[in-house]
C-alpha cells in the first residue's frame, strides 16, 4: 500500500543528482576577468585569438585561471583584481596599438569560480540581474527627427525616378527639413506632376507653392500617420540594431527595452568598466551600397596617387584598398533579409532580400553595369570597411540577390549577420548613465539570502513543531524544492533579480501549503479511526486534487503575469511559475517517497509520529 517500486526511487535520487549538480556553481561567486571582443563588425575572434592572449599574458608576467572562448569573445579569469588590471593593461596595448582606432575592445568583466569539471557538465550559475550584480544603465534618447529627415531623403530618389519615368521635368528638388520641395517651369507640368506623386508616394501629402526666384512648386510634406510609422518602425530597429551587438559582444542577460515614444534603456549586468561599456552600445553599422570606381584615375590612387574626385578609398576585409564611388546606390533600410546559403557552384555565399524600392534600383544599376564591380560598405564610428566587392555578371531583379566568390561558410553566415542588423534607423545619444556597483549587488544578494534563511528556518522549526516527524519530512521536501528551484534556474540560464528572490520566498510559502494539506488528511483520516497504513495512503490520494485545484489556479496567475507583464513583474513571474512546478513534485512525489521508505515496510504500524491527533468526544 504504501510502497515505491525501485524506479521511483531511482527518479528521486536522479532528480537530487542533477539538482545538486547544476546548483552547485551558484556556490562558487565570481571572479574577475578581461573581456576581449572585437571592436569591429567585420573581425571575428577564433582559437588564435585564445592562442594570442596567452602569449601576451604569459610575456607580462600575469598568470590565468583559463583563458576560454566564450561566443564571440575571448574570457581570461583572474584570481585578484590587481592581475585583472594588469592584464587588461598589457591586453589593451597588445592588441590595440594604434589607440585611436582600436581593432578590439578589451573590457573588465566578471565570469564565475566554478571549477572546470562543472564547466565541462554544462553547469553554470543563474545570470544576476543588475540589481544583484552590478553593473551599467543606460537611458538612450533616438532622434526622432534625423529619422523623418533620413526617410524625406530616400523619399527624394523615388521622386527623381518616378518623374523620370513619367517624362515630368523639373528645374530642381530640395529638402528642407522633412519637406520635398520640387521647381516645374509651368503649371501644366505641376498639374501632371501631381497625380505621379500622390498615387506613388502615399507617405507625402502634397501642396502648391511657390518660390522667390518665381518658379511654381509642389511641397510634400510626411503625413501625420506616416510620420508615426516612422518613429515607431526606427525605435524598434534600433532596439533590435542593439540586441545583435550587445549580444555578439557576449554581454551575459542584457536588457534593452522600450521606455516612452523615444527612448530605450540598456542595462548590462555585470560590466564593471564604463567607458567600455559605452563603446558597445556604440557599435552600430551602416550599410551601403555603391559602385567600385575602374578608371584610370582610380588605378593610380591605389598605388598611391590622389583619389579622383567624387570618389573615396577604403580597405576590403583582407586590407587590399579599394576606390568606391561616393554616389550611394542602396543603403541598409532597403535590405530586409539576408541568408548564408550556397551559390550554383556549391560555394559559400550570401542571399540578400530587398524591398520593392531597393529591387528596382539594383534592377537598373545591375543593367547599366554589367562586368562592374559593386561594393558593400559598412561604416562604424564613421569609419568604413569594404566587406565584399563582386563584379556583376547580369541584370538582377526580382529583389532577390547573392553575394559570392573567395568566402567561407562561416564568413557567409557572419556577413548575412552583419547585413541583417547594420545599420540603426535614426542617431542615438545617451541622457542619463548611472553605475551600479558589485558592492550594492552584494548587499541587495546578502539581504535577500538572509529573508529565505530566516523565512525557511521559521517554517521548519513550526512543522517539525507542529507535526514531529511528518514535519521533519515536509521540511527536507522543501529543502529539495528550492534545490530543484536553483538547478532548473540555472540549466535555463534565468537571470535572477530582486523579484526573483521574492518569488523564491513565496515559492516556499506555497509548498509547505501542500504538505500541511497533506499531514491535516492524514490526521483526519486517524481520527475517523483508520489504521495507519490506510490514513497515510488516505491522506496522500485525497489531498492530491485539493493540491492540484490550487496549485494549476496559482499557476495561471503566474502565467498570465509572465505574458502580460514587463520588466521585473516578469522576472517574478518566471521565478513563480517555475517554482510551482517543483514544489508538486517535492511535496507529492517527494515527501511520499520520503514516508514510504520510513513507515512503509512496518507491516503491524500502531501510530504514526505526526503530532497530536485530536479525536471527537464520544
Amino acid at each position: 500500500m504504501n510502497r515505491y517500486p525501485w524506479w521511483k526511487y531511482l527518479i528521486i535520487a536522479l532528480a537530487m543528482f542533477i539538482g545538486l549538480m547544476y546548483s552547485l556553481p551558484n556556490v562558487f561567486g565570481e571572479a574577475p576577468a578581461v573581456q576581449v571582443s572585437s571592436g569591429k563588425a567585420t573581425l571575428k575572434l577564433d582559437r588564435e585569438t585564445v592562442n594570442r592572449v596567452n602569449n601576451v599574458l604569459e610575456a607580462a608576467g600575469v598568470q590565468a585561471d583559463f583563458v576560454e572562448l566564450d561566443g564571440t569573445s575571448v574570457r581570461a579569469r583572474f584570481k585578484d583584481t590587481d592581475a585583472q588590471i594588469k592584464a587588461r593593461d598589457a591586453l589593451g596595448r597588445a592588441f590595440n596599438p594604434d589607440a585611436a582606432d582600436p581593432s578590439y575592445i578589451v573590457a573588465l568583466n566578471l565570469v564565475s569560480r566554478s571549477p572546470q569539471w562543472l564547466r565541462s557538465l554544462h553547469a553554470h550559475p543563474m545570470f544576476l540581474g543588475l540589481d544583484l550584480r552590478g553593473g551599467v544603465h543606460f537611458l538612450m534618447q533616438v532622434d526622432m527627427k534625423a529619422a523623418l529627415t533620413h526617410k524625406v531623403e530616400s523619399l527624394s530618389g523615388d521622386v527623381r525616378t518616378l518623374l523620370r519615368d513619367k517624362d515630368i521635368r523639373h528645374s530642381g528638388i530640395r529638402r528642407d527639413g522633412t519637406t520635398l520641395t520640387v521647381r516645374l517651369r509651368d503649371d501644366a507640368t505641376r498639374k501632371a506632376a501631381r497625380p505621379v506623386l500622390q498615387d506613388n508616394l502615399v507617405d507625402l501629402i502634397w501642396t502648391d507653392g511657390s518660390d522667390p526666384s518665381g518658379d511654381l512648386t509642389l511641397v510634400g510634406a510626411l503625413n501625420p500617420k506616416s510620420e508615426r510609422a516612422i518613429q515607431e518602425q526606427a525605435l524598434k530597429q534600433n532596439i533590435t540594431t542593439l540586441h545583435n551587438r550587445i549580444n555578439e559582444l557576449g554581454v551575459s542577460e542584457p536588457v534593452i527595452q522600450q521606455q516612452g515614444l523615444d527612448r530605450v534603456v540598456v542595462q548590462l549586468p555585470g560590466v564593471q568598466d564604463t567607458a567600455k561599456a559605452k563603446d558597445i552600445i556604440g557599435r552600430t553599422a551602416t550599410l551601403e551600397v555603391r559602385m567600385v570606381d575602374d578608371s584610370t584615375e582610380a588605378q593610380g590612387a591605389l598605388a598611391g596617387g590622389m583619389v579622383p574626385f567624387g570618389s573615396e578609398r577604403y580597405l576590403e576585409r583582407g586590407g587590399v584598398p579599394i576606390v568606391v564611388k561616393r554616389q550611394v546606390v542602396l543603403t541598409g533600410d532597403n535590405l530586409t533579409d539576408a541568408q548564408p546559403g550556397f551559390d550554383e557552384n556549391h560555394e559559400a555565399a550570401v542571399h540578400l532580400t530587398l524591398d520593392a524600392r531597393g529591387a528596382r534600383i539594383f534592377r537598373d544599376v545591375t543593367r547599366e553595369n554589367i562586368g562592374k564591380r559593386m561594393a558593400i560598405l559598412l561604416f562604424e564610428k564613421g569609419k568604413g570597411e569594404v566587406v565584399t566587392a563582386p563584379v556583376i555578371r547580369g541584370e538582377i531583379g526580382g529583389g532577390r540577390v547573392q553575394i559570392s566568390g573567395r568566402m567561407s561558410t562561416e564568413e557567409a553566415a557572419d556577413t548575412a549577420l552583419l547585413l541583417r542588423a547594420g545599420s540603426l534607423a535614426a542617431p542615438m545619444e545617451i541622457i542619463e548613465e548611472r553605475t551600479v556597483g558589485p558592492s550594492l549587488g552584494a548587499d541587495n544578494i546578502a539581504q535577500g539570502f538572509n529573508s529565505l534563511v530566516y523565512g525557511f528556518a521559521a517554517i521548519a522549526l513550526f512543522m517539525v513543531l507542529y507535526y514531529l516527524l511528518f514535519g521533519v519530512f515536509s521540511t527536507v521536501a522543501l529543502s529539495v524544492n528550492l534545490l530543484l528551484l536553483i538547478a532548473v534556474l540555472s540549466m535555463l540560464q534565468a537571470t535572477l533579480t530582486l523579484p526573483g528572490i521574492a518569488a523564491i520566498a513565496l515559492t516556499l510559502g506555497m509548498a509547505i501549503d501542500s504538505n500541511v494539506l497533506i499531514n491535516e488528511r492524514v490526521r483526519e483520516e486517524l481520527r475517523n479511526g483508520s489504521a495507519p497504513q490506510s490514513a497515510i495512503a488516505a491522506g496522500y490520494e485525497h489531498a492530491w486534487a485539493t493540491i492540484l485545484d490550487s496549485n494549476v489556479t496559482t499557476l495561471i496567475a503566474g502565467l498570465s503575469l509572465l505574458a502580460f507583464g514587463s520588466g521585473p513583474v516578469r522576472g517574478f513571474a518566471v521565478v513563480h511559475c517555475l517554482g510551482i512546478l517543483t514544489s508538486m513534485f517535492s511535496a507529492v512525489f517527494f515527501s511520499r517517497g520520503l514516508v514510504n521508505l520510513w513507515y512503509g515496510r512496518q507491516k503491524k504500524l500502531k501510530s504514526v509520529s505526526i503530532g497530536q491527533v485530536w479525536k471527537p468526544q464520544e
